[in-house]
């Protein structure tokens, strides 16, 4: 088994990591850090418990250490952890600032440790739903793509990713996952033009986005915005032979919050109800969704720490997204369309 270490204790650790670590044979928990010790030491009693991130990463035996504190924390965390010889997994956003990734690529090569990011919804019914229909051809050739995922949250809440700091704001944390996803699907655009604003009352940080990529034969839209309780299309895929629409979310998100346990791939499976729609000019079709599950990236990453497989989000590849995060920024403050 792979010695792992969690920093962090908070909504991440315990929803979309320590399920699929104590679930899969491959990994043992073997230290955790948080301020809140008695109470992670009473849910692991296997684990060693440590007071600060910096302890863990200096003093465990820990193989693998999974980063799931603030974003601003990531660098400094990852590169420490790299210098012990340990290999990283950074929750999303990989970094805060290009520079930051690519020292920490430089290092994780000179180190020769695995470093990726937890793109999970690579895994997303949904997703591979449409990499699926892209992929058969069925829509011809693509020439829009949407991608929304909007919330109702009218007024602002009191916690670090929507305080003023380096990382902070919807874009760095939902917009990870929408760019991931294009980026999987279609590459790296040629350009990009971006709105990134504060629209709530009182909110200091980016709570709407809207940033079209351009690329020389389609155009990309990703949106978030706090103010859509109505249901609303997750994926608009339009192509030369027809188009394929859906609403909601994948399930898997709230299935974890609420205990269900990654142990059968029927888990993460999507309900009829769930499927999306296939129209062409004179019919339209439901298509059932591919079957996800996150529990995919944790196995591909046992198999890359251990030489037998590829790893699963290269960190190469999680950069190409804070290009374009960066570069969507410097587009909404300067009012322009940027070249990439």
């Amino acid at each position: 088994m792979i010695k792992t270490a969690v920093i962090g204790h908070g909504f991440s650790a315990k929803t979309f990591h320590l399920p699929f670590l104590t679930s899969l044979a491959d990994f043992q928990v073997s230290a955790i850090s948080s301020s809140q010790g008695d109470a992670v030491a009473a849910n692991y009693p296997d684990a060693t418990i440590y007071p600060t991130a910096e302890d863990l990463i200096l003093n465990s035996d820990a193989e693998l250490v999974i980063i799931t504190s603030p974003n601003v924390t990531h660098f400094p965390l990852a590169k420490l952890a790299l210098q012990q010889q340990k290999h990283v997994l950074l929750e999303k956003p990989f970094v805060t600032t290009v520079a930051e990734g690519e020292e920490l690529i430089a290092l994780a090569e000179q180190q020769d440790r695995l470093l990726t990011v937890y793109q999970n919804r690579r895994w997303d019914s949904d997703f591979l739903t449409l990499k699926m229909l892209i992929e058969s051809g069925k829509l011809g050739e693509i020439r829009y793509f949407s991608s929304h995922f909007d919330r109702f949250r009218p007024k602002k809440r009191d916690r670090w990713r929507e305080l003023p700091g380096a990382g902070t704001g919807i874009w760095f944390d939902l917009g990870p996952h929408l760019v991931d996803q294009t980026l999987c699907l279609f590459g790296m655009p040629q350009s990009l033009t971006g709105r990134c604003l504060a629209m709530r009352e009182g909110c200091e940080v980016v709570d709407y986005f809207d940033v079209t990529l351009h690329y020389p034969d389609k155009e990309v839209s990703l949106h978030s915005g706090p103010f859509t309780p109505e249901p609303n299309p997750r994926f608009t895929l339009q192509g030369t032979a027809g188009s394929f629409l859906k609403y909601g979310l994948d399930p898997q998100e709230p299935r974890l919050i609420d205990g269900v346990l990654p142990v059968k791939d029927s888990w993460a499976a999507e309900t009829k109800a769930q499927y999306g729609t296939h129209y062409t000019e004179d019919a339209k079709t439901v298509i059932p969704s591919v079957l996800g599950g996150y529990q995919h990236f944790f196995i591909a990453l046992a198999k890359a720490i251990r030489g037998e497989g590829a790893n699963p989000v290269p960190a190469v590849e999680a950069l190409q997204g804070i290009k374009i995060i960066e570069a969507a920024l410097q587009s909404s403050e300067q009012g322009r369309r940027i070249d990439l």
